[in-house]
């Protein structure tokens, strides 16, 4: 301190006093500043610390920012969600997690389940899109490339660089078409197995009796793909973990694909869904919890349905490989599988066309056979069992599902109609009358759509998928959604070569954002309003999930219309057109959503 002047010890407090005021505005702005687009979001999710339960009071008397008046009440926009969020799946949502203390196991992959935030937690803003933000590239373009603002993520394109899955080319993502395991492109790996099983031409579909896959752990889904081409609709699936926007990539590229993963929870999926189900290096350990996870499959496969295995247990010599390989060999032997065909580092085996296996096999042996009270379509929420489904008298006594080939079987009425006590007349009837509604969506959306304005639909109500089958020849796919509280009519669609999955419309969907360009709701507002769940909710969620510049297709009550409209403004959706229909009490209201970007967007592009 020596030479110190009187001065400068007077500075001394006054330089303290600067940089504590300094500490207090920074952490001012850190905490109000970015929360600034969604206070009311913070405070929904909890973010106020030891005040929620007075927050929660806050937030009931404000719920989704309406007014009243003499018609009832006028909603006021809704507050949008700090940009952190742009990527948002509710369900799927680590920090929520990690603020309601959920103790998962870690071991068993719940952390990747859904775990839906309650209502008091649930976000009532809307969600933006990146800064720069463009308008999809159109299919089939988009199966090789994707604008790089819409998912600013490249990170998989240096950890998988030499595999080729995506490669960064200027304000682009390329897709060669690689993969873990077929670094030189989807193409040749499929013709391979195709080869491999002997069938014709080497094409996959093997003449249209192979329709729906499942691609286990899909990576950026080059593999369903490339699939398109042979008529084969592959559901792609893969958590968000370390590899966190692979299926974003995938719908973004025009792919079906669904964030799931194969953990405690059976696949949202009904028994005898799929030909072919495909795992190449998707490091799932197959052995654990007796095969429960194997078990699943098994549980999806159709008779004689393929598991495709590409894997260094396939063909590796060293001792853990070699042990892998036994003991996963013994297991799908008990299992009643054979291998149809193994080839360097691929094995494909093939379950039994019958029960006459599972009937003959030793007392006592594992794993069990399922319960004869065990649904096997029983999904949604359901814990798996390391068990094996039976086929059902039908599908043993023709052995097989009796399912004809592909296109035929789009319009073939399938044999578990007598599940629901539906007659071929029903069938044909509800094909017509969808033929005919979907005709009429079409005149309506012609003045604003071309024949590339669509490709991800998502009918939010299916029923049969007669809905997606009369959009067959058009360039689209459909990810038909049946409601878990109603008939399980799912396994319907997939004996008719379409895909969904059940869900229930009281929670979030389990995508990314702005991964559909047009949704399907039919009577699906009434019904939610019907079960006490919220159609404010169900509005933000069909926000969240549709493209900027995307179509909503609302067939419902007029009261329920006339509650939409209401919405618009709000919800920055636009009225295309309104129509009566002539087949029902319902009323059509076609919305398009506007491309809006948040004032920090508009900042960064400057």
């Amino acid at each position: 301190m020596r030479g110190r002047t009187e001065g400068g010890n007077k500075k001394k407090p006054v330089i303290v006093l600067l940089c504590v005021a300094a500490v207090v505005l920074v952490f001012v702005y850190l905490f109000f500043g970015s929360t600034s687009h969604a206070i009311e979001y913070g405070r929904k999710l909890g973010l106020g610390g030891d005040n929620d339960d007075a927050t929660k009071k806050e937030d009931a008397s404000t719920s989704f920012y309406v007014d009243d008046d003499a018609n009832g009440f006028t909603p006021r926009s809704f507050p949008v969600c700090d940009d952190r969020h742009s990527e948002l799946i509710p369900c799927l949502d680590r920090n929520l997690i990690y603020q309601m203390r959920l103790k998962l196991d870690l071991s068993l992959m719940e952390h990747y389940e859904r775990h839906c935030p309650p209502p008091e937690r649930r976000f009532n803003c809307l969600i933006p899109p990146p800064p720069g933000y463009k308008v999809p590239i159109k299919w089939p373009k988009s199966r090789d490339e994707v604008w790089k603002v819409n998912i600013p993520h490249t990170h998989l394109a240096h950890e998988k660089s030499d595999q080729n899955w995506m490669v960064v080319k200027g304000d682009k993502i390329n897709f060669p078409g690689g993969g873990t395991h077929f670094h030189y492109g989807a193409d040749k790996y499929i013709a391979s197995m195709a080869n491999m099983l002997n069938f014709p031409k080497n094409i996959l579909n093997n003449g249209g009796r192979l329709r729906t896959f499942l691609d286990v752990g899909c990576g950026v889904a080059s593999f369903g793909g490339y699939l398109l081409a042979s008529d084969i609709m592959t559901m792609s699936l893969a958590p968000n973990d370390v590899h966190q926007n692979q299926i974003q990539f995938a719908l973004e590229r025009g792919i079906p694909a669904y964030l799931g993963v194969l953990g405690t929870k059976r696949l949202p999926y009904p028994s005898r869904s799929f030909e072919l189900a495909h795992c190449s290096r998707c490091r799932i350990d197959w052995l654990q919890r007796d095969g429960i996870l194997l078990l699943e499959l098994d549980r999806v496969l159709r008779p004689g349905g393929y598991f495709a295995y590409s894997s260094p247990e396939a063909y590796a010599q060293d001792e853990e490989d070699l042990r892998i390989w036994r003991e996963m060999s013994a297991l799908v032997e008990r299992m009643c599988w054979t291998i149809a065909a193994k080839r360097n580092q691929t094995v494909i085996w093939q379950k039994p066309m019958t029960n006459d296996c599972y009937q003959e096999r030793e007392p006592g042996t594992q794993p069990p056979l399922c319960n004869s009270d065990s649904d096997p379509d029983a999904v949604y929420g359901v814990n798996m069992e390391a068990c094996i489904t039976q086929y059902s008298d039908h599908d043993h006594k023709t052995k097989g599902s009796g399912l004809s080939p592909w296109p035929a079987r789009l319009t073939s009425p399938p044999p578990r109609l007598a599940d629901f006590g539906y007659s071929t007349d029903m069938f044909e009837k509800d094909m017509e009358t969808w033929k005919q509604r979907v005709d009429a969506y079409w005149d309506l959306l012609s003045p604003a759509i071309q024949s590339d304005t669509v490709r991800n639909i998502m009918d939010m109500k299916a029923n049969m998928g007669s809905f997606a089958a009369a959009l067959n020849d058009k360039d689209v796919w459909v990810m038909n959604v049946v409601p878990e509280d109603g008939p399980n009519t799912l396994k319907l669609i997939y004996d008719r070569g379409l895909m969904g999955a059940v869900h229930s419309w009281c929670e979030a969907f389990s995508t990314y954002p702005r991964t559909y360009d047009l949704l399907h709701a039919w009577d699906i507002i009434s019904d939610i309003k019907k079960r006490g769940c919220s159609a404010e909710d169900l509005l933000l969620e069909m926000d969240r999930i549709l493209r900027p510049s995307g179509f909503i297709l609302i067939r419902d009550t007029q009261s329920v219309v006339d509650l939409v409209k209401k919405y618009l403004k709000a919800l920055h959706w636009e009225a295309v057109d309104t129509k009566a229909t002539s087949d029902s009490d319902n009323v059509i209201l076609i919305v398009q959503k506007k491309l809006w970007l948040t004032s920090e967007s508009l900042r960064d592009l400057e």
